[in-house]
This record gives C-alpha cells, structure tokens and sequence, in this order.
C-alpha cells in the first residue's frame, strides 16, 4: 500500500487494519457459534467429513492480509466508477481463494465469506474514503450498486456450457432460477438486512451472550432461506424441509428454552445423518456480524 504517504497513508492503514480484523472476527465468531445444525462448530463437524473445527482456525488464520488490500481497494478506487472497485475485490479474492485452499489443503472453508465479506471491506473502504460517518444502509446500498449485474453477467453463458464444466451455483440458477450468494449481493443483502440483522440488533440490545445470540439468529436465516449449499447436496425438498424444521424450533424458543435447547441438539443430530449443511446461511450469518459492529469499530478508531 504505497499510494499513500505520511499522516494519510498511516491512517488508512490504522482503518483497513481495523476493517480487516473485523472480517476475521466475524468468520471466528461465526464457526465459534455453538450448536449450528449441520455446519461446523465447536461440538463436532457438521455435515462434513473433510473438514472440522481447526481446519476452519487454519483458513482464518491465513486471509487476514487480503482482507486489508480488499479495504484498501475501496479507498483506492474511491474516486474512480464503482465497477473498478468490484474487479479490484474479484482480483484480490482469487488471491484470497488460493490462500485458503494452501491452508486447508484444498478444502473449500470459506468461499463464500471471503466473496461477501470482501465485498463489504471493500465498500466501508470506499465510504470511509470521504472521511465522513456512514451507516449500515449506505454500506448495503453501495455494495447493490457495486454487484449490479453480476448474476447476468456471471450466468450469461451457462446455456452453452457443457454441464459437467458448470459449478453447483451455476446448475442450481439453470435449473430453478436461484441466484444464491450473488443474488444476496446483487440485492444489497437483503436478507441480512430484513432478517438476521435485526434479529442480532435486538438479541444484543437485550445483553444476550455472544453465542446464544448468533445461534438464534442461524435459526432465522435458516427458516427464511432457500440454501443452495443444501440444494446442491440434495433438492429443493430438502432446503424446504431446513426451513421447517428451524421455524418449528424457533416456536418452541431456540436457544433460549430447554425444548428450544433439545430441539436444535435433535436438529443437529438430524442435518449430521442426512448429510445437510446450510452453508449459505453461515455465511450470511457472519456477514450479520460484521455489518452490525462495523460502524462501532470504524468510528472509534478514526
């Protein structure tokens, strides 16, 4: 990061530092939550058999830097069409893509996280540019506008692809229209921002603990998303049926009452055996965490 120099370059390092630490505490809190029906956490891992709880600590552990170029590519290209931004963050997340698969022995942890949450870095990036207070919905407008049309783009040529060179994400859209992470991005997170994110703001307003609150906001986004990562495993049944199965634990109190409690053990024990894993909805649900401390952290630090 040599564009900057003197008292400038120092602070933009202090603030893409402070940016980037955030992402990794998000991804960290995220695979800390503890229990998460069919995913990794701190009890056993999930629906998986090629990865657990320190395969997660590795990959982490390894994406802090990219992180920080992802922050400083919003301030980079601050003064500059929006659209250069987003192929700066493409740039730096096949980076970022290659780093992950080096310490997980290429295993997939965190593909999407890294494409959201660079996203995000990058946009606070850009808004902190103009040293002026932002908010959460000028964060989220900014990344709409940054992904717009990414899944026209993206999804242009799949009619002429041969189908065993198409990716899950891309035989999901064919086959039923599903955008998955980059319609949420292309909305501006919208499901974050309807759902989990005010979920997380009242869960924490009322002091509830860290993980207790993340847990009951997993169990919202689960029952109001159709997640391609289970799509991809199985069908639409299947993600209709993790739907269900969170909305009837949410009735009975989630996290916070001891059917609640049973209830998403049960849930878990289940999503293990069928092989489910609502990938989508962890990353959304560290997207929640990051988006939700981000101005607090920024601000403070400025």
């Amino acid at each position: 990061m040599n564009i900057r120099t003197g008292k400038t370059f120092s602070q933009s390092q202090k603030i893409c530092n402070k940016i980037a630490s955030l992402a990794i505490e998000a991804m960290l809190f995220e695979v800390s939550a503890t229990p998460k029906p069919g995913l990794v956490d701190r009890n056993n891992c999930g629906a998986h058999k090629d990865m657990n709880f320190y395969t997660f600590m590795s990959s982490v552990a390894a994406l802090h830097s990219v992180f920080d170029e992802m922050a400083f590519a919003g301030i980079k290209f601050s003064d500059s069409d929006i659209k250069n931004t987003f192929l700066e963050l493409r740039k730096i997340g096949i980076m970022a893509e290659k780093l992950m698969f080096s310490a997980t022995n290429n295993i997939n942890t965190h593909k999407g996280e890294i494409f959201s949450l660079g996203i995000l870095c990058g946009c606070v990036g850009r808004l902190i540019a103009g040293n002026e207070f932002f908010n959460v919905n000028e964060i989220l407008n900014l990344s709409k506008n940054m992904c717009s049309g990414i899944c026209e783009n993206d999804f242009a040529d799949i009619k002429r692809k041969d189908e065993l060179t198409l990716t899950k994400g891309e035989k999901i859209f064919l086959k039923f229209g599903i955008k998955g992470i980059r319609g949420e991005a292309e909305s501006g997170y919208k499901t974050v921002k309807d759902i989990s994110l005010p979920v997380f703001e009242d869960l924490i307003s009322r002091n509830i603990n860290i993980n207790d609150a993340l847990v009951q906001t997993l169990l919202y986004l689960i029952s109001e998303t159709t997640d391609t990562n289970i799509i991809s495993r199985h069908d639409i049944k299947t993600a209709e049926y993790a739907k269900d199965y969170a909305k009837k634990v949410i009735a009975h109190g989630g996290i916070f009452t001891n059917e609640g409690r049973n209830l998403i053990l049960e849930m878990d024990n289940d999503f293990n055996e069928k092989y489910i894993s609502p990938g989508g909805c962890c990353d959304l649900l560290a997207v929640t965490y990051f988006l939700y401390y981000i101005p607090s952290k920024i601000f403070a630090c400025s």
